[in-house]
């Protein structure tokens, strides 16, 4: 799609005026080169070799060169360039290492004028010298570069690069005998006309092939190179020497480079492959194109500014068989692409923010980052308005800094450092974890251990005492989870509020407040809160009224003169009928203070209605011994640890997915396994916990994360007593038969963890190491060597 600008610019006495256009080609151009006068372009390939005119509106075809019935190689051209001193001369380099000029002002129809065949492969580049008509240099395939006169038939001297191949070769602007050439292996010649022997200055610029050079057109010692490693470098070649001044990253090899007119700093590149857009950069600004052209739908081959003091027009011709005249300011313009807000905390916790100006301004409450005491490296500072690039995507930046003494990660350290992950049975895991959260204040994460202590161990490990350890005591607590029967399953009746009333004459002052929603307790004074099927005495109300109620009763603090009632051991009696006049609490609660009163007796009075509107079953048993299965609870469980990695809280995540083991892995996928421990392991060697790190890698079960301890464990480690390198067949030295791992304080075999000094070879226990360190700083094998541990 054609774009409508039209410059006009008075260059001396001519004026260039044109507009963003193409035209396409016969077959695909290798490359181009304008006039002098800036009127005309020539095109050159291996199967085309025109002229145009270009016009204001559009591109003419003024001549065909390619002429004669049988195609010849010598017009299968690799490179053109046009005369910058005398508008009919034209030179080619052709794939069959032929050098020809060609002549325009001939009468006749081929224009062909001289034929030099001293190159054995393939030219890659012909240059003409600024100042001198007949002097013209090439570089070809085979390693060499010849300078011809064009008054004679051969050339008048050969340059060997002593490499295999010359990519590119160009005549200084500014120093008269100096041309550059650039080589396969990477390297950069600088070569004086006048000494064929050898080069004035070589040296590496790139790592890989150098496939283009190019001076700058005003300050005398640059030389700006692109090659294979996608980088155009700028070399400052007035110093001892090279200099590197800039260097543009790229993504994609670099073909051709040339540098803007008129505009220092401002140079334009083509790719050689994958990339088929023309970028115009600013080396002072080489992470953001300045400019960029994209007509183009395959590579670029050839790029040429149109005159040498006009800025605004670039030609180029490409494989996709198109000529281009590219306006520059019709050239998009990536930096508005760019995205000008940026986020990052910071190691002290503090977090940057980077936005627009005109987002931050209207924005209350946010203060300009002063920069004065950690600045972040992350972010570029504001530039002053006389800078360049002032008001190009600019950013303001502003810093929220955490509280004095809020947002600290000591309880993640502390966690991860006294958490229990294997090595004991899963009760006594997730108790020491809940004790471990509990002291740091987590009491959620307590809370959910606890939890998972109940769903996923068998019952009767908990002792009687952690059963209502605090009822009676006046302190708030709750009922842990009855593993003898299940509340859901229980009749419909035996839910919402129940309370604990007493009798007349009830003297015990404690009271127990049941919710059937709540099925676990937060018990202060133990850690062990499952509950148990010991011995306890549960009160259950059935009867006729509005809602039933369960009643708990302690036997540790019961009435002393009170019996305990219990039902029959071997079977429920028939329920009773009930009466229209009970008799009131006061009577049960004679009756059953009398001694007089039997055990049959009582087990009856038991059974008696006390009020119309409840009755009293006392339950010294378990119901039934059926419970949940976990599995039951795998999908509450997936998703929990589903919240805590949400929350970011991947140890909590990681470390029950390494406690609970199988029973609960088969319930996440592999790949979100695989992200938590790598979160979690990526945290834990932020704030240098190895060994915790490397247990964690070590209890995983995902292959991606267990092979991460198994790379680079190799070390290679000589011998303290002869210096010779240990083979990997034991730690007996093969020289002196001695063994390496001798502790060099008391004297012993080290076998398990052994630290040595890097710089004497000696060492020992890490414990008997680090306390000689403590009051000497002298090695403790008595070499004098100053040893260092940290």
């Amino acid at each position: 799609m054609e774009k409508m600008s039209r410059v006009t610019t008075a260059l001396g006495g001519s004026t260039l005026t044109g507009r963003t256009m193409h035209c396409h080609l016969d077959a695909p151009a290798n490359a181009i080169s304008v006039c002098r006068d800036a009127a005309q372009v020539v095109v050159a390939g291996r199967s085309i070799f025109k002229i145009y005119s270009i016009e204001e509106e559009q591109f003419v075809e003024k001549l065909n060169l390619r002429v004669g019935r049988k195609p010849s190689l010598n017009l299968s051209c690799a490179d053109v360039v046009w005369h910058q001193m005398d508008e009919n001369l034209l030179a080619t380099a052709a794939t069959n290492g032929v050098v020809v000029t060609w002549n325009l002002g001939r009468p006749s129809r081929n224009k062909q004028d001289q034929l030099f065949t001293e190159h054995k492969r393939t030219v890659n580049k012909v240059c003409f010298h600024p100042t001198e008509a007949h002097v013209l240099l090439s570089g070809s395939q085979d390693g060499f570069m010849k300078c011809f006169d064009l008054r004679r038939k051969d050339s008048v001297s050969t340059f060997s690069g002593q490499s295999e191949s010359v990519r590119d070769v160009q005549f200084s602007i500014r120093d008269y005998f100096t041309f550059a050439s650039t080589f396969e292996n990477g390297n950069v010649q600088l070569w004086d006309i006048r000494r064929p022997d050898r080069c004035e200055r070589m040296f590496t610029a790139h790592n890989g092939p150098v496939f283009c050079c190019d001076w700058h057109p005003e300050d005398r010692g640059w030389l700006a190179t692109g090659g294979r490693d996608k980088m155009v470098k700028v070399w400052d070649m007035t110093t001892h020497r090279a200099k590197e001044m800039h260097c543009v990253q790229t993504i994609a090899s670099v073909a051709r480079v040339k540098w803007r007119p008129e505009c220092r700093h401002h140079l334009a590149t083509c790719s050689m492959m994958v990339d088929h857009n023309i970028y115009v950069w600013d080396v002072r600004r080489p992470f953001v194109p300045a400019a960029m052209f994209e007509e183009h739908r395959d590579v670029t081959t050839g790029i040429a500014w149109r005159h040498p003091h006009d800025p605004s027009f670039l030609l180029s011709g490409s494989k996709d068989s198109s000529l281009c005249q590219h306006l520059f300011r019709d050239a998009s313009q990536p930096v508005e692409r760019a995205n000008p807000e940026g986020l990052c905390y910071g190691l002290f916790g503090d977090l940057a923010f980077a936005a627009k100006e005109s987002l931050v301004a209207a924005e209350s409450g946010r203060k300009p980052y002063p920069g004065d005491r950690r600045h972040p490296m992350f972010f570029k500072r504001k530039l002053d308005p006389a800078e360049p690039f002032a008001g190009l995507a600019s950013s303001a930046l502003s810093v929220f800094e955490m509280e004095p003494g809020g947002g600290g990660m000591g309880w993640f350290v502390d966690t991860a450092e006294r958490y229990a992950l294997t090595g004991r049975p899963l009760a006594e895991l997730c108790d020491h974890n809940a004790k471990v959260a509990r002291e740091l204040g987590r009491n959620q994460v307590a809370q959910t251990w606890t939890m998972l202590r109940i769903i996923y161990c068998s019952p009767g490990l908990v002792p009687s005492a952690n059963l209502n350890h605090s009822v009676g005591k006046g302190s708030s607590c709750g009922l842990p989870l009855m593993n003898s029967f299940n509340l859901k399953d229980m009749a419909p009746g035996l839910g919402s509020e129940t309370r604990l009333d007493r009798g007349k004459g009830d003297a015990r002052s404690d009271t127990a407040l049941l919710d059937s929603s709540a099925t676990l307790i937060t018990n202060e004074d133990n850690e062990e809160t499952e509950g148990s099927d010991v011995p306890t005495d549960y009160l259950l109300g059935d009867a006729e009224g509005e809602e039933d109620e369960l009643y708990l009763l302690d036997p540790e603090h019961a009435h002393p003169e009170e019996p305990e009632y219990v039902l029959p051991q071997e079977a429920f009696p028939l329920r009773h009928e009930i009466v229209d006049t009970p008799p009131g609490p006061e009577h049960l609660q004679d009756k059953a203070d009398s001694p007089h009163v039997s055990g049959s007796e009582a087990d009856a009075t038991s059974l008696a209605p006390m009020d119309s509107s409840f009755s009293l079953l006392s339950v010294s048993h378990a119901l039934y011994d059926s419970r949940l299965p976990p599995d039951f609870f795998s999908v509450l469980v997936r998703d929990m640890l589903r919240f805590y990695a949400e929350q970011g809280d991947v140890q909590m995540a990681v470390s029950v997915l390494i406690v609970l083991g199988e029973r609960v892995r088969k319930d996440i996928d592999e790949q979100t396994q695989e992200h938590w421990y790598t979160s979690y392991i990526d945290l834990l060697q932020r704030f240098r916990l190895w060994n915790v790190s490397n247990e964690v890698v070590k209890l995983s079960t995902s292959r991606a994360i267990s092979c991460l301890n198994q790379a680079s464990t190799t070390l290679h480690v000589n011998c303290s007593h002869c210096k010779r390198p240990m083979s990997s067949r034991g730690w007996v030295c093969d020289r002196c038969h001695r063994c390496a791992s001798m502790c060099a304080v008391c004297h012993h075999v080290v076998k398990g963890l052994f630290v040595w000094c890097q710089g004497c070879s000696h060492g020992g226990h890490l414990q008997h190491i680090m306390k000689w360190l403590e009051g000497s700083s002298h090695c403790p094998a008595g070499c004098g060597h100053l040893c260092e541990y940290s």
